[in-house]
């Protein structure tokens, strides 16, 4: 049994995350601050099949779920300085798995103050904790977006990753600069895992295949950008939540062949790892509604406008790092996880739908 904070929670690969960590007899106490990015309800009914009730609308109050003796959960956001200290203050753990951000990278066009605060000064205030308790591994979520304007594919976490094309994926990029400078002067062993476009059941519905699949269920058209055009390494929930409990159960030690005249972006002389968690298997995004169609039994009416401002042309994971030191790779093939995720979509749909 691990002690256990999970920050975003409420969130998409959060709520998976607690239910696994919870189901496995780890004691979990899980953060949100459950902002209005998208809709509430979704990230409530997340709780509530956590066995989390309405007590966790209550900002700093802690509520014990009914499902999961070892699971609370505290409606706190990670850059409020003083709850965040409060939670360290009252109990110790094994591991911090900073889940918890602004996310979205066309909104981080609009709002980037927004995503600095989380993002950044959020993850800030996590990592003096994690100084201060001297917490023996923190586990962050970074993203694919960090490889920016990089064409060399599939992308690797050897490559420096330099040229973000996204406010949000330079503050991913901001994240992984401040853990190893703690990793580096305070010896906090920390693992940064670079997510790629995480699909499946209890996702977020600003993600293109929840807003496609609600579009084309309810008639109205959808834009394709780029003509379909477009790569993505589409990698299922279960898959991302494997690799976190793989890499959260075995913290780095440092690299001791790191050579700091050829410094490698993915380790270091400190206790500091960096992996891609993805698919490996990029789809064409054409062909991605096709398949989405198909599991829906409904056509499309499709538009097609140009690549939007932040997005990049494709993406492809590298992943032989994780299979080298863990022996393990994503390897959900893209149909069998989108059917899961329209079955649960038609259900949530049915009994939450009208209340949305």
């Amino acid at each position: 049994m691990k002690r256990v904070l999970i920050t975003g929670a409420a969130g998409f690969i959060g709520f998976h995350l607690a239910r696994k960590m919870a189901e496995r007899g780890d004691e979990v106490l899980g953060l949100d601050c459950i902002n209005d990015y998208y809709d509430e309800n979704l990230k409530f009914a997340r709780l509530a099949e956590l066995g989390i009730g309405e007590g966790a609308r209550d900002p700093g109050r802690e509520v014990q779920s009914s499902r999961f003796p070892g699971l609370s959960f505290v409606r706190a956001g990670i850059e409020d300085r003083r709850s965040m200290e409060g939670v360290f203050s009252h109990r110790s753990f094994d591991v911090v798995c900073n889940l918890a951000a602004q996310a979205g990278v066309r909104y981080s066009i609009e709002n980037p103050r927004s995503y600095v605060e989380s993002n950044v000064v959020g993850f800030l205030e996590l990592l003096e904790c994690c100084r201060a308790a001297a917490t023996p591994h923190l586990v962050f979520a970074s993203s694919s977006s960090v490889y920016g304007l990089d064409a060399t594919r599939p992308f690797s976490p050897h490559s420096g990753a330099e040229h973000p094309a996204s406010v949000y994926a330079a503050t991913k990029k901001a994240d992984e600069m401040l853990a190893h400078a703690y990793s580096h002067l305070f010896r906090i062993p920390v693992t940064g895992l670079r997510f790629f476009t995480v699909y499946g059941p209890w996702g977020r519905p600003d993600m293109a295949y929840y807003k496609f699949s609600e579009a084309i269920l309810e008639g109205r058209p959808i834009d394709v950008n780029n003509g379909g055009d477009m790569y993505r390494d589409f990698t299922y929930i279960d898959d991302i939540v494997e690799g976190i409990l793989r890499v959260a159960d075995r913290p780095p030690s440092a690299d001791p062949s790191w050579d700091p005249s050829r410094p490698d972006p993915a380790s270091s002389s400190a206790p500091y790892r960096i992996y891609n968690i993805g698919n490996n298997r990029p789809v064409r995004l054409g062909d991605f509604v096709a398949e989405l169609e198909k599991l829906l039994g409904a056509r499309a009416t499709k538009r097609y406008p140009p690549m939007p401002a932040g997005d990049v042309y494709a993406t492809e994971a590298d992943v032989s790092d994780l299979e080298r030191d863990f022996g393990w790779a994503p390897s959900t093939p893209l149909g069998e996880g989108l059917d899961r995720f329209v079955s649960w979509f038609r259900e949530y749909r049915g009994e939450a739908g009208k209340a949305r």
